[in-house]
């Protein structure tokens, strides 16, 4: 068994992190009060820039192993301007926020896909410069820790890390996360006492366009390696994270580690001899099936933001 997860651990630790980055973005929407279901479109035009900027300055700048660093920061400013969308839409026109976003899940794909035809003719888009994973020197030496943590590592896993522990100090300790917080749960009080809440939820959702985005590009140069139009339902993933997660940092990378080592699990069952006999099916629904079972279970100490969904009206008290 300790060597099943040795094996298994450095590439679920791989697969979290897209997800990772993509609920914490959701997070910050939500937070806010603004629900962004589609986070799955995000991902999807993060991995497109991500390709786009990579494959492009590839021609330029040919073998160099700092493009995929480029395509990123791309994916992240797109990812911020196609958020405006939903931003809009929800906070300026008070639209069904359920509906906006899957509207964008909906554009997304079908802008992706057009432009990537028009450029490749088939609407893939290969890259040839993604990251390359490397090892620790020193830490990948400590006993037990060292194989699970600093073996076949990249450097986007430390700075999402990184970036994890920083929302939780930003949300918690920070006048910008209370704020935030506070026009998520009482939006008439936090506008009486001064709070901008349509500049806050605006921010909350650019933060998570930037994010969810980041989260596909990184998921293009680490694991996928070429842009098909999909992301195979990980904004989803990460949505139901969020939920599992209760809306917290680090709630939600347990609920991403979780599900990252669950489907890692499943996808490479059939060559592990002790998990080949367990049908492959049961493997991958088993976090889906656990994320409802908790969700049924703690449904009502469930710590969702109060306003989360409900569009703000001034008037209201």
């Amino acid at each position: 068994m300790w060597t099943i997860i040795q094996q298994i651990f450095p590439y679920a630790i791989v697969f979290t992190i897209p997800l990772l980055i993509t609920a914490l973005g959701g997070l910050f929407s939500e937070r806010s009060g603004i629900v962004n279901i589609g986070l799955e479109g995000l991902m999807v035009v993060g991995a497109f820039v991500t390709a786009f900027v990579t494959f492009k300055l590839n021609e330029i700048y040919p073998h160099n192993p700092n493009l995929a660093w480029f395509g990123l920061l791309a994916a992240m400013v797109v990812g911020v301007l196609f958020s405006l969308l939903h931003a809009f839409a929800s906070i300026n026109l008070s639209a069904n926020q359920v509906i906006s976003g899957t509207a964008i899940n909906m554009i997304a794909g079908a802008i992706t896909v057009f432009l990537a035809r028009n450029m490749t003719g088939s609407g893939n888009i290969r890259i040839q410069n993604g990251l390359q994973p490397f090892d620790i020197w020193g830490l990948v030496d400590i006993p037990v820790i060292g194989d699970l943590f600093f073996r076949k590592t990249y450097m986007t896993t430390w700075v999402i890390l990184g970036l994890v522990l920083l929302s939780a100090f930003v949300l918690k300790k920070t006048a910008f996360g209370l704020r935030l917080r506070a026009c998520g749960e009482y939006p008439q009080a936090a506008e009486a006492a001064g709070i901008n809440v349509r500049k806050m939820r605006y921010f909350g959702v650019m933060i998570s366009g930037a994010f969810a985005s980041l989260g596909g590009g990184i998921l293009l140069v680490t694991i996928a390696g070429e842009f098909t139009g999909s992301v195979a339902g990980l904004g989803f993933l990460s949505l139901a994270a969020l939920i599992f997660g209760q809306w917290r940092p680090l709630g939600v990378l347990a609920a991403t580690l979780f599900f990252g080592f669950a489907s890692t699990l499943a996808n490479v069952s059939q060559v592990i001899p002790t998990l080949a006999v367990i049908p492959p099916i049961i493997l991958k629904v088993f976090p889906y099936v656990v994320t409802l079972v908790a969700l049924v279970v703690f449904s009502k100490s469930s710590q969702a933001p109060k306003a989360a969904g409900e569009v703000f009206d001034s008037g209201k008290r």
